[in-house]
């Protein structure tokens, strides 16, 4: 059995679509836990609403989207479990097809698919994933720092299944942590397991700022990098994987870019610093050619590039 398992906070326009793509699902061995986070609307009563007996229901005080998927972990019952955001969407055949990368690579304990991107207007758009290391529709992903140093991400949260003793026995997701939790969670999968990857694209990323909730539509890096700081410690252990480096200076990268748009220069700087010492190339040298560009050119900039 797969223990699907959505956190839900604030999220009333999306939960219903969500649960209907699961209960579509062709594959119906599973289990839906939905960890509600301290919702002020009424996202819980409409999820309840759908009635199966399939689906808990859980609630708890607002501690946050690692605190809820863990909580979904600590309850599930499947040996898989498959997380699902409540604004995220799957195709009929997602858990299907994950279940036969269980059966086709039982030595991994990592099981993901390709996903795309949807807006508002339902316009879809593909991933960018560059130095994959097969070309047959499914495989080992056996160079995962070195994909995602390039690429988008290549696992994403919505569209990855894991061995419940393997997330577990690497802590699964740091609380406290309100940006990148999932990618210092699948790093540290990557470091010790190895990992399944369906190439066609199954789940949806729906993006559509519209219906971001209040922590969604104000959140900035957190000045206490948590998950630069694990990354950072992964790095430092002996045998470390090839790209690793580059994979942190990334995360570095993607934090001065957020706050060179918020208008944080200083801690800007601070992130480009750090991101070239560990991979120096001409996009951070840009960036920290930024770092000391006033503020109006940096704002006009951005919007610009949108």
């Amino acid at each position: 059995m797969i223990s699907i398992i959505i956190p839900l906070y604030n999220k009333a326009a999306q939960i219903e679509a969500t649960l209907r793509g699961v209960f579509r699902q062709t594959f119906a061995d599973f289990e839906v836990i939905i960890v509600n986070d301290g919702s002020t609307d009424n996202s819980a009563e409409i999820a309840g609403s759908i009635k199966d007996n399939r689906i808990r229901i859980i609630n708890q005080e607002n501690a946050g989207v690692s605190a809820a998927r863990n909580r979904g972990i600590a309850e599930a019952k499947g040996e898989f479990v498959a997380f699902l955001d409540a604004d995220d969407q799957w195709d009929k055949d997602y858990l299907a097809v994950q279940h036969q990368l269980t059966l086709d690579y039982p030595q991994c304990d990592v099981f993901a698919t390709n996903y795309s991107f949807k807006d508002a207007k339902g316009n879809v758009s593909p991933t960018i994933l560059r130095k994959m290391p097969f070309d047959t529709p499914a495989g080992i992903l056996c160079n995962y720092f070195e994909v995602a140093s390039c690429s988008h991400p290549p696992l994403w949260t919505s569209a990855v299944m894991v061995r419940r003793s393997a997330i577990q026995a690497v802590g699964g997701f740091p609380v406290g942590v309100k940006s990148g939790e999932d990618l210092l969670t699948w790093a540290r999968l990557a470091y010790k397991h190895q990992i399944a990857y369906f190439n066609k694209p199954m789940a949806a990323f729906i993006f559509d700022p519209e219906n971001f909730n209040e922590d969604q539509k104000k959140r900035v890096p957190e000045t206490i990098d948590i998950v630069g700081t694990e990354l950072n410690a992964l790095l430092k252990q002996k045998n470390s994987p090839p790209y690793l480096r580059q994979y942190v200076a990334l995360w570095h990268k993607m934090r001065c870019r957020i706050f060179l748009q918020k208008g944080f220069r200083k801690n800007a700087l601070i992130e480009s610093v750090k991101s070239a010492s560990l991979s120096l190339n001409i996009r951070i040298l840009i960036f920290m050619v930024l770092c000391v560009t006033p503020k109006f050119i940096i704002t006009k900039l951005f919007k610009t590039l949108g």
